[in-house]
């Protein structure tokens, strides 16, 4: 029988094996290796293991007999920097495990023992695991405060892994809370690290098609999931398939690539069931509704009823699962999940929803409370959450996230939605979509609308708009806004204004542009406000042409107004109803909208 191959060789097989990428054998030999230092008394060979496996542990999977091993580890260990990295290295292990409450006294023991040591490097590891035990939803301003120690330290130390870990913090708390600013920075940082080493490299990317995707653009996605992979295998990252994954399937869930949403949800699904990760088993709801298979995303939804979800700890996936749980709860329709899931999150409500180390952008609470309090019937809330979750996104630039915000009105009129708008209680009006109606503050215009919406394709006088249909003395015309030879003379000018505009374009000279366009539009409503149908000269001074003017501005500033509290609603009126001698509102052939104009119908 050969002699056991040596520790110290051990260890170092298992540390080619996980540099290799192989993380399984590497967790393999190290065990092996701690059992063999164990009986031996071995305390650094031990060390050098227990924290070898560490390094190699998987995010989200069942952490076995690792806590307890590097617990082992710790309470024989004495010195300060040995009590930093084992306590660190634990933290880290208990917040992968799901278990958050578990980390946070090891890892303010790990940051205690490294600021004895006045090793700036040390002191940025333990700062990472202090990070990650305070990774809940209730300890954003702690983490900010963290973040910004971690940084100030990474800026004096030469480590390229040490600042790596400082851009990542500072970029997950920076999507956290909206910083822009900050988000490019960091973003900009990681792409120079990424220059420097494929373990940077792999971040970069994948990050960077976070920011990608919050902003609507999938163009770069295929390129970047390349780049990414790359990097992964030759950084031999243990998890990194999970965010490459994630990185294909929300880029189909915008792209609308359904069968590739359909592939990567069912591999997270088939991880979730093994591993017991509620988290990626919401991810996976949520992609099977980006696949279109609601049965599939139902079934998941039904794993979280009962007290599930008030069970739920409140770490570093606890925001995620819950958003990502309340958009398939919505797309199937269980009430009691969207009734669960919205009571919990909408202390939160604001936040925006950011996958762990800044993985991927979930959106805002805003936007998914919105939806959940129209099907629970309070509209009120359902309208300013709306209002809240645009209002940002539009800030953002998150053009698909905020044009799907807006495609769930625009979707429900399109199936012949109810829409008020009449007089309600106290002087004020109830407009837009059920259930999202809200009551606002009477305008004339509103009146003028409700006439023509009576009548749909059906032309009203705006004298009788105006009048009510009441008879009054007709005034005659006083004279023509404009004279026949100022009207040439204008029109003259514009034509010779579009001559030098296409000039100054093709010379790419902006500021001529500019001051050629701002004249061109002046010159264009003065034109339009003279000018009546044909082109004829507008006379001034007539009941008619007061009453048109009256019509136009109450209809206008109405419609403004309408559509500040629901868009498409004010998008759809502005191209159906029409102004001028004569008014009307002419929906498109297939238009199924219903008109509430009266309190009792």
């Amino acid at each position: 029988m050969s002699d056991p191959v040596p520790v110290a060789g051990l260890l170092d097989r298992a540390d080619a094996a996980r540099a290799a990428g192989r993380g399984d054998e590497a967790a393999r030999l190290y065990d092996t290796a701690i059992t063999r230092c164990r009986e031996a008394g071995d305390l650094t060979g031990w060390t050098r293991a227990a924290l070898g496996a560490a390094s190699v542990y998987t995010f989200g999977t069942e952490p076995g007999k690792l806590p307890a091993q590097l617990y082992d580890v710790l309470a024989r260990t004495t010195d300060d920097p040995g009590r930093a990295r084992v306590a660190a290295a634990l933290a880290r292990c208990w917040v992968y495990a799901g278990h958050a409450d578990r980390a946070t006294r090891f890892a303010d023991e790990a940051t205690r023992c490294a600021e004895r040591t006045a090793d700036p490097e040390l002191l940025a590891d333990c700062l990472d695991a202090a990070l990650a035990a305070r990774w809940g939803p209730d300890d954003l301003a702690a983490r900010g405060d963290l973040a910004a120690r971690l940084d100030e330290v990474a800026a004096h130390v030469t480590d390229p892994g040490t600042r790596l870990r400082a851009h990542l913090w500072g970029l997950q708390v920076a999507c956290e809370t909206l910083a822009l600013p900050t988000i490019h920075r960091h973003m900009r940082a990681l792409e120079h690290l990424g220059e420097e080493s494929p373990r940077a490299r792999f971040f970069a990317a994948s990050r960077r098609l976070m920011l990608d995707l919050l902003r609507g653009r999938t163009d770069t996605a295929e390129h970047l999931v390349a780049m990414a992979t790359a990097a992964s295998e030759r950084a031999a990252l243990p998890d990194a398939w999970m965010v490459v994954e994630a990185m294909k399937g929300y880029t189909a869930v915008q792209s609308g690539d359904a069968a590739l949403c359909a592939t990567v949800a069912a591999e997270c699904e088939t991880f979730a069931l093994a591993e017991g990760a509620t988290a990626v088993a919401a991810e996976a709801a949520f992609l099977w509704v980006g696949a279109g298979r609601l049965d599939r995303a139902r079934t998941l939804v039904h794993l979280f009823h009962g007290r599930v979800l008030d069970e739920l700890p409140r770490d570093v996936n606890w925001l995620l699962t819950l958003q990502c749980l309340l958009e398939a709860a919505l797309a199937v329709d269980d009430r009691d999940i969207v009734a669960t899931a919205a009571r919990l999150l909408t202390p939160y409500a604001g936040r925006a929803v950011i996958n762990a180390g800044a993985v991927m952008f979930h959106g805002l609470t805003d936007d998914t409370l919105a939806r959940a309090a129209a099907v629970l019937g309070d509209p009120g809330t359902a309208a300013r959450l709306r209002a809240q979750a645009l209002t940002t996104y539009e800030r953002l630039g998150a053009t698909w996230w905020r044009h799907r915000l807006l495609s769930w009105t625009l979707a429900a009129a399109a199936h012949g939605a109810r829409v008020h708008l009449h007089p309600a209680a106290d002087g004020l009006w109830l407009i837009g979509p059920e259930p999202a109606a809200v009551p606002v503050r009477a305008l004339r215009g509103y009146t003028y609308l409700r006439e023509l919406l009576r009548r749909p394709g059906r032309p009203m006088s705006c004298l009788d708009l105006v009048t009510e249909g009441q008879p009054g003395v007709e005034q005659p015309a006083v004279g023509e806004t404009l004279d026949r030879q100022a009207l040439q003379a204008y029109r003259q000018r514009l034509r010779d204004l579009e001559a030098d505009l296409a000039q100054a374009e093709d010379w790419a000279d902006t500021g001529r542009v500019e001051i050629l366009s701002a004249e061109r539009d002046a010159l264009v409503h003065e034109l339009t406000a003279a000018a009546g149908l044909g082109g004829r000269p507008r006379s001034t001074g007539s009941s008619h042409e007061r009453a048109r003017i009256a019509a136009t501005k109450a209809i206008t500033a109405a419609i403004t107004r309408i559509g500040t509290l629901d868009e498409p609603l004010g998008h759809h009126l502005r191209a159906t109803v029409h102004t001028g001698s004569q008014c009307s509102y002419q929906p498109g052939p297939g238009d199924e909208t219903q008109w509430i104009l009266a309190a009792d119908a």
